[in-house]
């Protein structure tokens, strides 16, 4: 028990001590064969004013909202997972002494049973008289008040059961962020995909220039890393004769946590044997358009999402990544200058990353500045330079360059996509060129998957997809920590209120 609690919480605690001496336990097992509130709705909506369906009886249960007595008769609101009814209290109904029982111990908060008859009020509401209330769970801790719930926003990230409990705002955005999954998933696995599960723990975590959480198994007296990325583990499955491949999963970089970064986050990485980076452009294509009409459907009412889909609808721009930095910089001949130039250029537009990093980290850097901001639709930036991508094939027509694009919207990127190297001597020969440019491990060499390479990798492409921006972006919302249900938060310095 809390230390020091508030007199409405000791009054809760009375009410559970009371009813377990009355022989009443306050937190019974089950409520079976409930029916959804919408069910019921839907019953009592086709009722006239005034009348009740009393031949037959309907059980609901959910969470009570305020109770408003008017003698003997009290009405409360039921909130479940698919929305809310209003109950009917009556004496007759109930019988005076569950009547007074019911007012005397129950609160806004807790979790009700209900049984009774679907009736239409007086003042047309779809309504349940009940013949029977049953306590599931009693609620020591009162609810936010109705109609401001948690007004802090750390608060709403670290309880956030009690922001879902007191916000059906909250609760729509994420049942909007399933369905968005599903469809993600849906498009893939319609254009003949394998869901496939890879390891998150690996000896060495590559397939992106991140630093890595670190642990330890005392079993294999072996230090393991998170993964960054599952990109070479699908990749290996290529080389296993599965071709077209996806995972959504959760990966791990320990690195920043703001708006658009988060250390624990969602990837969808697809892989496709024998297609090139334009087929996995037009399947992305689809898939944005198919989000978008799903954002719709789901959310009609909200102008974000409807202005947010306007947005993910095709056709979409597409801006060389050279033509692009050039234009907006005002520099030219990028691809020819040096690391040492590249370098100063980065640390004039204020960029902080290290001296010792590789000549595309720089560039990224540039194009991150000067042209990404200025990016308002789904939008595809394409051929990117060699020195910024060591997992790409090389552009078939432009020297200097790779088969890639990414995807960015509003100032962020949504998703990478390659034509993927498959020479096992250029892969290693690309590891190495980046650990030394490096010196550290953040393009970590996989031994393992140049060796998996050397069986023969057939030509492929591949794309990661941040499934948490996605969400965000069609939601409308300005933070990835609106659409992850549990993000990580700084230590709290204060208890809550």
């Amino acid at each position: 028990m809390p230390e020091e609690e508030s007199h409405l919480e000791a009054e809760r605690r009375a009410k559970i001590a009371r009813l377990r001496s009355a022989g009443i336990d306050p937190y019974p097992p089950a409520f079976p064969d409930r029916r959804p509130s919408r069910e019921v709705v839907a019953i009592a909506a086709a009722l006239a004013e005034g009348q009740e369906d009393a031949g037959r009886s309907l059980r609901v249960a959910g969470r009570l909202g305020t109770i408003r007595t008017h003698g003997k008769t009290s009405f409360a609101d039921l909130v479940d997972g698919d929305g809310a009814i209003q109950l009917i209290w009556r004496s007759d109904a109930l019988g005076e002494e569950a009547y007074r029982r019911a007012l005397a111990d129950l609160d806004p908060g807790d979790l009700i049973g209900a049984e009774g008859a679907a009736a239409r009020s007086r003042r047309g509401e779809p309504s349940l008289v009940a013949h029977r209330i049953v306590l599931l769970a009693k609620a020591i801790a009162p609810p936010p008040e109705k109609y401001h719930g948690l007004q802090d926003p750390e608060e709403r990230i670290r309880r956030r059961y009690v922001d879902l409990l007191s916000s059906e705002e909250s609760r729509h955005r994420f049942r909007f962020r399933a369905e968005i999954v599903r469809a993600m998933r849906g498009h893939f696995s319609d254009a003949g995909f394998l869901e496939v599960e890879t390891p998150i723990l690996l000896p060495v975590a590559g397939g992106a220039a991140a630093a890595p959480f670190v642990t330890r198994s005392r079993y294999l007296d072996q230090e393991l890393q998170l993964r960054i990325a599952i990109e070479l583990a699908l990749k290996r499955l290529l080389v296993g004769g599965l071709e077209r491949v996806f995972e959504l999963g959760r990966c791990f970089r320990n690195e920043d946590l703001d708006t658009t970064h988060s250390p624990e986050f969602s990837m969808l990485e697809a892989y496709w044997a024998y297609a090139d980076y334009g087929e996995m452009r037009r399947l992305t294509e689809e898939l944005f358009a198919r989000l978008a009409r799903r954002a719709v459907e789901l959310a009609p009412e909200r102008e974000a999402v409807r202005a947010s889909a306007a947005r993910f609808e095709p056709p979409y721009p597409t801006l060389d990544f050279v033509d692009a930095l050039e234009r907006a910089s005002g520099l030219s001949g990028v691809l020819e200058m040096t690391a040492d130039d590249l370098r100063r250029h980065a640390r004039a537009i204020g960029a902080t990353v290290p001296d010792a990093s590789p000549a595309g980290v720089f560039l990224d850097k540039l194009f991150e500045h000067y042209v990404e901001p200025t990016i308002d639709h789904v939008t595809f930036v394409v051929d990117h330079p060699a020195i910024t991508t060591p997992l790409a094939k090389r552009h078939r027509a432009k020297p200097g360059r790779v088969e890639r694009f990414e995807i960015f919207y509003r100032g962020f990127e949504l998703g990478n996509a390659y034509t993927e190297l498959n020479d096992p001597d250029e892969q290693e020969r690309r590891f190495q060129e980046q650990l030394h440019a490096q010196a550290a491990d953040r393009y970590a060499y996989d031994a393992d998957f140049v060796e998996a390479m050397r069986f023969g990798m057939p030509p492929a492409t591949g794309i990661g997809l941040g499934v948490d921006r996605i969400a965000m972006a069609l939601w409308g919302t300005e933070s990835i920590k609106d659409v992850l249900l549990f993000p990580q938060t700084r230590p709290r310095s204060a208890p809550p209120s």
